[in-house]
């Protein structure tokens, strides 16, 4: 019988990024699909010096890429994990756009097979239980209450799979959804919500804990009326999703969330929809028709932003050469701190021996130049 097995593998002399910070001339021993302690015997050594070591990317709110998306069945699901893995996302959560009920709970159900077979990490159930006040680009002829029972509803479709549902706190069963969530071990994310600072601090006492792509679908900070991004930076409790696309969200307001929140509860998404990783034109998103140019999608009607093209490896670039954050800050954004939502910080989110061969390889401009899921190259190290 064939051994299919990875290859024992050691990557040495380039800056290996671990919790405890940067190791410049570092190493990374992969032994079958795990980090190992010690590089293994007869294992192959990879020179990459000149390059940064970091943990695979983990996605909290993705909605597809590469011309699919996450709602259009198993294939365009598939299809879409793979563009992103491409881009070092190596763990990722898909999340549904507003439709009926039942559609929604048959996509958890397709979904949930996808996560039993370990493509994807769960379900995120962005919607119908947001206001229409901050719909964004969700169809608001859709939009419901956060009624406990249909909130449950979804989240029993994904059949223990379901990771996160954002919502309208404010609404009608917002408060009692939160609960609810909270007690299955769901993450309750306030977002699309035209909710106050004192409703907000309510959504988060009755245990809300992610704010869905923080300043985007919410009110702005007012001096006497700080609203609700006020209360989700000041919480300790709670870690912010922010799209660092750069058109999203102005520099300033990038600064103002790691400063006022800490790197240690922020987490870089990318909110892609099916247009990330292919090319300019129209798409749907969900019922809605949107158009991308210049990467920038926008609903047809209406022109709201709708989602993003971005990928991981864009968002880590950015942050580092455009926002100049410090590669140990923004590679808890978007690895260890989303793998510590996710429960899942005991496998994936840092490059720790025992935990998941999960990898990416930049160069010293932070251009991606490999990507390993599970001790296996997803793209080959490009080295000179």
């Amino acid at each position: 019988m064939a051994d299919n097995s990875a290859r024992p593998l050691v990557l040495t002399g380039g800056t290996v990024v671990l919790p405890t910070g940067e190791v410049p001339g570092g190493q990374v021993a992969v032994d079958g699909r795990r980090i190992a302690e010690r590089a293994p015997e007869g294992a192959e050594v990879l020179d990459v010096r000149g390059h940064w070591v970091v943990p695979g990317f983990v996605d909290l709110h993705n909605h597809g890429g590469g011309g699919a998306a996450f709602s259009g069945g198993a294939e365009a699901a598939l299809t879409a994990v793979r563009t992103h893995r491409a881009h070092g996302t190596t763990t990722l959560v898909a999340s549904t756009v507003t439709d009926d009920l039942d559609v929604l709970a048959r996509q958890a159900g397709i979904l949930a097979e996808l996560a039993e077979q370990g493509d994807i990490a769960g379900v995120h159930f962005e919607g119908p239980f947001i206001s229409p006040c901050r719909k964004g680009a969700h169809s608001e002829a859709l939009l419901r209450h956060p009624d406990p029972a249909e909130v449950r509803k979804l989240v029993d479709a994904a059949r223990g799979h379901a990771k996160m549902v954002t919502l309208a706190t404010e609404l009608p069963g917002g408060l009692d959804s939160v609960r609810l969530l909270a007690e299955q071990g769901v993450i309750a994310a306030v977002g699309h919500t035209d909710a106050s600072y004192e409703q907000t601090v309510a959504a988060i006492d009755a245990g809300a804990t992610v704010a869905t792509h923080l300043f985007n679908a919410m009110p702005p900070i007012g001096h006497r009326d700080p609203g609700p991004i006020t209360a989700l930076l000041e919480d300790g409790r709670v870690t912010v999703e922010l799209i660092n696309d750069g058109t999203h969200l102005h520099p300033a307001a990038l600064q103002l969330a790691f400063h006022h929140a800490g790197a240690e509860r922020v987490a870089f998404i990318t909110d892609a929809m099916d247009a990330a990783g292919s090319a300019d034109g129209r798409y749907l998103l969900g019922p809605l028709e949107v158009e991308v140019r210049g990467g920038v999608a926008r609903l047809v009607e209406g022109g709201s932003i709708a989602g993003s093209t971005l990928t991981l490896d864009r968002a880590f670039r950015r942050a580092v050469t455009v926002d100049r954050l410090p590669v140990t800050d923004v590679v808890r954004a978007l690895s260890a701190n989303p793998a510590r939502l996710l429960g899942m910080a005991d496998r994936i989110g840092s490059l720790e021996p025992g935990k998941d061969a999960d990898l990416v390889l930049l160069d010293a401009d932070f251009a991606l130049k490999g990507v390993m899921r599970r001790g296996e190259w997803v793209v080959a190290p490009q080295l000179p």
